[in-house]
């Protein structure tokens, strides 16, 4: 009879801490506890140390960290017909804990899942100059979406980012070519006004010139003093106009 009674009060003890541990909980202060009373829900509980009623409660711990979440790459048709690969980040936290376990049953998964056809759907609507030039504006939007999609199940969508966008290569030669005949065109119209430029500057030295007698006599010795400057093996030597001027007049007399 000891021995049994003994045997029969370890055994109550040991029921009796097993009760008590599974009636204590630890959250971390990341972590938030849904409880649920047989089955209904009975509240959340902050970090610390918590208690519950065993077998009757049970608690689910939920993270409140952010995810990064990568989004894998997504064959995507642009508006203009372009086949491209598309691949993204998505940043998100959950805010309410209850509705992350109530009203989804995986909010990790079906965030994923979600992410991936928006971005199919909003990226179908663009096009590929508009991925390639406006991807803040694109971030922006599909942010938006899914954050109002995501908010009845507790989660908020912080960010999402477009990582890398994979084009065909013939597509990259042809945006090459497309590049190198801009910038060609962009070249021949400075050249074009630079010749403007140069053409009303000499139009104006030209009235400017023509309105004094010696300007250009003086420019003319200018000039032949920059030409001698340089290391040149022909010398110019200028001849006034005025001692020939004698000469031309003479021999018009004679020919009338």
């Amino acid at each position: 009879m000891i021995s049994f009674g003994l045997i029969g009060w370890g055994v109550v003890l040991v029921m009796g801490v097993a009760l008590v541990g599974s009636a204590v909980r630890v959250l971390f202060e990341y972590e938030r506890g849904v409880v649920f009373r047989l089955g209904r829900f009975a509240g959340v509980k902050g970090p610390g140390l918590r208690f519950i009623i065993p077998v009757v409660d049970k608690l689910v711990k939920v993270s409140l960290r952010t995810v990064a979440m990568d989004v894998p790459p997504q064959d995507v048709i642009t508006k203009d017909n372009v086949s491209v690969k598309v691949n993204a980040v998505l940043y998100f936290r959950v805010v309410a804990p209850e509705k992350s376990l109530i009203e989804v049953e995986n909010y990790l998964y079906a965030t994923s899942q979600l992410a991936q056809t928006s971005l199919r759907s909003v990226l179908g609507q663009s096009e590929l100059d508009e991925l390639l030039a406006q991807r803040d504006r694109i971030n922006q939007h599909l942010q938006e979406i899914l954050d109002r999609q995501t908010d009845p199940w507790g989660v908020k969508i912080s960010n999402v980012e477009i990582k890398h966008v994979d084009l065909p290569l013939e597509m990259q030669r042809a945006m090459a070519r497309q590049a190198e005949a801009e910038r060609e065109r962009r070249s021949k119209v400075i050249h074009a006004e630079g010749e403007f430029q140069a053409s009303q500057k000499l139009a104006d030295a030209a009235k400017i010139i023509s309105t004094e007698n010696g300007a250009l006599q003086l420019r003319f010795l200018q000039t032949l003093t920059e030409v001698s400057a340089e290391k040149n093996s022909t010398i110019i030597f200028p001849i006034p106009i005025d001692l020939i001027s004698p000469f031309l007049q003479q021999k018009e007399k004679s020919e009338k």
